[in-house]
């Protein structure tokens, strides 16, 4: 059975950094990748092809087919009526997520025009969330046919108790965080 090269590198390289630098004394005490849900939502107003679409291209994404998300409520300001669909997500777990995770951190990211990196906020609890405007970003993606520009959400639920902790696990993963202006100009952040 092969390992994922990224879930190889967690376990020789961020696993023994983790322990050294935040003090962990037992291995099980160091936060690990739960699980990652991607979600992408679509107005009323697209018709029943847009939602095979887009349900196509969210599972050549992920590796996996999506769920579609019905909606609960009828609501008139929008059009929307209880039982039409809304949306698709996809929780991945094991090799499929430690895949996707390098693709996204190797490939999509960097494919963004003029990237500069993610925000490194997190929720409060280790978790992070990433939103994508347009998922044409990953190779996976016919660009050249005509379709609608699809944003979509990228949930990462680790197992950390902090945001520290949380930070420093996707750091060494190689997660492409935003330099703070003030951490790249010493001589401005004095001033």
């Amino acid at each position: 059975m092969n390992v994922p090269e990224l879930k190889k590198s967690y376990l020789d390289d961020a696993v023994p950094a983790l322990m050294k630098k935040l003090g962990y004394k037992n291995l099980h005490q160091v936060p690990k990748i739960e699980k990652v849900v991607l979600n992408s939502s679509f107005g009323a107003e697209m018709d029943k092809n847009g939602v095979i679409e887009l349900r196509n291209d969210i599972a050549s994404i992920a590796g996996q087919s999506p769920v579609v998300v019905k909606a609960k409520v009828s609501v008139s300001n929008f059009k929307l009526r209880e039982g039409m669909p809304v949306g698709v997500k996809v929780t991945l777990r094991g090799n499929g997520m430690w895949d996707f995770l390098l693709r996204l951190i190797a490939i999509a990211l960097p494919n963004i025009r003029d990237f500069r990196g993610v925000p490194s906020k997190l929720d409060g609890n280790g978790n992070y969330t990433l939103g994508i405007i347009d998922h044409s970003i990953f190779p996976e993606i016919n660009v050249e046919r005509q379709r609608v520009n699809t944003g979509m959400d990228i949930c990462i639920v680790t197992t950390a108790k902090s945001d520290e902790e949380g930070t420093e696990l996707l750091k060494l993963l190689g997660m492409p965080f935003r330099k703070h202006s003030s951490d790249s100009n010493p001589e401005q952040a004095a001033a």
